[in-house]
């Protein structure tokens, strides 16, 4: 009981820190026009602190194969990151984390390719909710509600590399890599590409309010204690219920906050477009992670090496 309790608490702190920094993330470039690459910055900076909670009481794999698979990982991930809030800065959240939501999909159809799975009933279902989100997010982006901008296009690669990321951190799974490695190689990734991200800038905005770097870092802690939590809510709990959980109400909460904060209402397209991305993220969630419960047999070799290890 106290187990089932433990990841119900964590995926419900998840869900609150990701759902309201989806909501307020953008704030930073909207009130003081600080550039987006900044933001990251101070994002990859702030991983740092949860990366440190992680590793207390586990041992950082320092095999080569945790290095590759890590270094896919962080990369995929932060520059996820970086393109987010990009996007960010032209489109409004309320329908850029939908899109992101649809994530799950590019797992589903990597591991159909790669991996040759079969897809189930419950995949295929909410593969084609997803496309048909992607249309309808296409047609809302047209109208009055919408920002100008690529943002529908930055944020669709947005959720192909997270999806990518998510191929990858299920494979690293099965060679034994643990939770608290992945999380630092993520940190350590975000790190990397700092570099890159102050030179597209050109240098860094030293004449910026303070309330801007401030405000920058409270929204990204929110977003880095908030993939802490849900690395503890899946130690703890079953993947094939703690994922969707949070796949799903992580966006909603962002969606809500975001709609009474800034009191703005998506069309008709929009709401549509929200409710299938919604539905079928959680539904390819829980299809991969079911399938994910049972290890496909081109992974079958790494658990094995590691078993006997």
């Amino acid at each position: 009981m106290k187990k089932t309790q433990s990841w119900m608490l964590y995926a419900g702190l998840l869900v609150l820190f990701w759902g309201v920094w989806g909501a307020f993330s953008s704030l930073p470039i909207t009130l003081y026009g600080y550039p987006d690459e900044m933001v990251y910055v101070i994002w990859a900076v702030v991983m740092i602190i949860p990366a440190v909670f992680a590793l207390r009481g586990q041992t950082f794999d320092r095999r080569p194969r945790a290095a590759v698979y890590g270094l896919l990982i962080g990369l995929t991930g932060a520059g996820g990151q970086l393109l987010l809030f990009n996007a960010l800065s032209t489109g409004p959240a309320y329908l850029i984390f939908p899109i992101i939501s649809i994530s799950p999909a590019i797992t589903v159809i990597m591991a159909v390719i790669l991996l040759r799975e079969r897809l189930n009933a419950i995949a295929v279902v909410g593969l084609v909710a997803a496309l048909a989100a992607i249309v309808l997010f296409s047609v809302s982006s047209g109208s009055a509600e919408g920002a100008s901008g690529p943002w529908l296009i930055i944020a669709i690669l947005v959720s192909i590399a997270w999806g990518v990321q998510a191929f990858f951190m299920r494979k690293a799974a099965t060679i034994g890599v643990n939770d608290a490695t992945t999380f630092s190689w993520m940190a350590i990734s975000g790190l990397i590409l700092t570099p890159f991200a102050i030179i597209a800038m050109g240098g860094l905005p030293l004449d910026a309010p303070w309330q801007a770097p401030v405000l920058t870092a409270g929204t990204q802690l929110l977003n880095a204690v908030g993939a802490l939590f849900l690395v503890m809510a899946l130690s703890r709990g079953k993947a094939s219920v703690v994922a969707p959980t949070t796949n799903a109400l992580a966006p909603v909460l962002t969606i809500l906050v975001s709609l009474v904060v800034y009191q703005t209402l998506p069309s008709i397209f929009g709401t549509i477009a929200i409710v299938l991305a919604l539905i079928g993220s959680t539904l390819m969630v829980y299809s991969d992670e079911r399938r994910g419960e049972a290890v496909p047999p081109a992974l079958r070799d790494g658990t094995r090496a590691t078993a006997n290890r």
